[in-house]
């Protein structure tokens, strides 16, 4: 069992199997964030049920929520820097009071984000945009320049947030919108769990894959400000219901039910396995039944 394995997965899974009844089962899980199984029904062999974070429209696997959201949402409260609590208590001044500009900031993941650089150079009277680390365009660097890193909040001082994929779907979009701006987000074949349950001009504004109309949504919601208000504030509202941790737990527990009854194969103890040992109660922080010693009643 590798060390990211140990880390990120065992924690999710703990949870719901604490806390539900689940059967046994073997799977695949893909560590990375490409989807990874693109062979079609009628192929030989099949395609495999491999359990991802991030899906796609060309891939098959079967998706839960990302690593990233799943911790910051169950340990909202306890040193986590963004979680859904801490997003809700800082979106910033007013909707009346932000600043009438789209804004991003983010690394050079994905060409269309240097592209966005650019036309921020060029309008800056609608958008702020700065590339933070330089990777994969590192000869861009001189020519678009570096932006000095921002407090995520901080981001919530403008009207609109745009959200531009990285290697995959962008994996900040449900904390953009969980603040109270209007997110413009960019069409794109990546998706997480609950994307399919957001529609565009309800919940977000859409944009071209290519940012070819981002210019003209930034001023079409200038013009419109109270219908953009209206779209920020549904998407809030929308993605806070999305995201909560019953929610989760509820998404995670189906996904394992359903893999459970699809199984054919009888799940066995292998060889190199290793066991991951349960937590113990008397560990835990709060102060219910559980901490207190056992008594007879009479």
């Amino acid at each position: 069992m590798g060390c990211k394995y140990k880390q990120v997965i065992v924690p999710q899974h703990d949870r719901p199997i604490r806390k539900v009844l689940l059967p046994d089962l073997e799977f695949y899980v893909n560590l990375g964030d490409w989807p990874l199984e693109h062979r079609k029904v009628n192929e030989t062999p099949g395609p495999l049920p491999i359990i991802s974070w991030c899906g796609s429209l060309d891939s098959r696997d079967v998706i839960l929520p990302t690593y990233d959201i799943t911790h910051s949402t169950l340990e909202a409260m306890r040193g986590v820097t963004n979680d859904l609590l801490s997003i809700q208590g800082n979106t910033g001044p007013s909707w009346i009071n932000k600043t009438e500009k789209a804004f991003f900031r983010g690394r050079d993941s994905r060409e269309e984000r240097l592209q966005l650089v650019q036309l921020s150079k060029d309008n800056p009277q609608l958008l702020d945009a700065g590339i933070t680390g330089y990777f994969f365009f590192q000869e861009k660097e001189k020519e678009l320049g570096k932006a000095k890193l921002i407090g995520f909040f901080d981001f919530f001082k403008y009207k609109y947030q745009v959200n531009v994929d990285g290697t995959v779907a962008a994996y900040r979009y449900p904390y953009l919108m969980l603040g109270d701006s209007l997110v413009l987000k960019q069409d794109s074949p990546y998706y997480e769990h609950f994307y399919m349950a957001l529609k565009p001009w309800k919940h977000y504004v859409p944009i071209r894959r290519n940012l070819s109309d981002l210019l003209e949504k930034v001023e079409w919601a200038k013009e419109n400000d109270e219908e953009a208000k209206k779209i920020a504030k549904e998407g809030q509202l929308t993605a806070r219901d999305l995201l909560q941790p019953h929610r989760l737990y509820c998404y995670y527990y189906r996904v394992l039910q359903k893999y459970a009854e699809r199984q054919t194969s009888k799940p066995e103890i292998r060889d190199g396995m290793e066991l991951v040992p349960q937590p113990d109660d008397s560990a835990s922080i709060c102060q219910c039944h559980r901490k207190r010693p056992l008594r007879e009643e009479l």
